[in-house]
């Protein structure tokens, strides 16, 4: 009995990992995103039964592969240990929620929006943005704090000088840093900010460069350098994981020279105590 429990495990598990399934896999996932989007539409009411059977026929599906997926695993706590498996479980169990229930059908409908998340838990080069993302705000956190505090400062500065200019754009310091958001974003900040106020103080340009120069080409340029960074260190972690690539050929060396140099010096040790 167990033997035969060991080889229906490894079938769903050699199922699992097989790249066929795994694109069948991210094709329904693309479905139920374009049935969601379809439900946007007033057209799609001629075929209301139509999208109902197939939304519940991609429902249908993940809950087998997920439980494909649990039933390939040697030990269920293993399965839950990873967020990404966690993620998909709760949001396969949440798309069972009967849609056509009155009082849950916006509930249902969110929940099933969702699902298009299943996309990043499916592609590693997706998971390794989203990873890189996610662990570089704490980072990132004290770039915009240090953003904040120019803003802050260039808004005082611009509500004190440019006062008279315009009340709307800077009123207040509140109203100045809105406005220097507009300026940093380049929305029609020319037109709408830097002429109307060099008319009156000519050399207002110097301001503006300057708030330009540190915040656009500098605060930001941080910003991307410090996701580039944690996604470089997460593209190597995942190598690694995987043995593929170069940095898994570098991490085997490594390994392997460790074991030399311990053998090395074990041989060397036993030839320092013969007599």
């Amino acid at each position: 009995m167990s033997h035969s429990a060991t080889q229906w495990r490894d079938q769903l598990e050699t199922l699992r990992a097989n790249k066929v399934f795994e694109t069948v896999v991210i094709g329904i996932i693309i479905v139920s995103a374009l049935l969601i989007g379809a439900k946007t539409y007033e057209e799609s009411s001629r075929f209301e039964q139509i999208i109902y059977w197939l939304d519940w026929g991609v429902t249908l599906f993940f809950l087998i592969e997920i439980i494909i997926r649990l039933a390939a695993e040697k030990n269920l706590l293993h399965f839950f240990k990873k967020g990404w498996n966690i993620f998909d479980f709760l949001i396969v169990t949440a798309s069972l929620i009967p849609i056509d229930d009155s009082e849950m059908v916006l509930l249902a409908r969110l929940l099933r929006v969702f699902r298009v998340l299943r996309l990043v838990s499916m592609i590693p080069e997706l998971r390794i943005l989203l990873s890189a993302l996610v662990k570089s705000l704490p980072r990132m956190a004290y770039v915009a704090l240090l953003m904040f505090i120019m803003f802050y400062i260039y808004g005082a500065v611009g509500s004190f000088l440019f006062h008279d200019v315009d009340e709307k754009l800077w009123g207040n310091i509140a109203v100045s840093m809105l406005t220097l958001f507009q300026v940093a974003t380049f929305e029609s900040w020319a037109t709408a900010v830097l002429y109307p106020t060099m008319e009156h103080y000519p050399y207002s340009w110097i301001y503006f460069l300057t708030f330009i120069f540190l915040n656009a080409f500098i605060f930001l340029n941080m910003m991307i350098g410090i996701v580039l960074d944690v996604m470089q260190k997460e593209s190597t972690q995942y190598e690694i994981e995987t043995g593929q690539g170069e940095a898994a050929e570098i991490h085997w060396m490594r390994e392997n020279m460790e074991i030399l140099r311990a053998q090395m010096d074990r041989i060397e040790s036993k030839m320092d105590n013969k007599p």
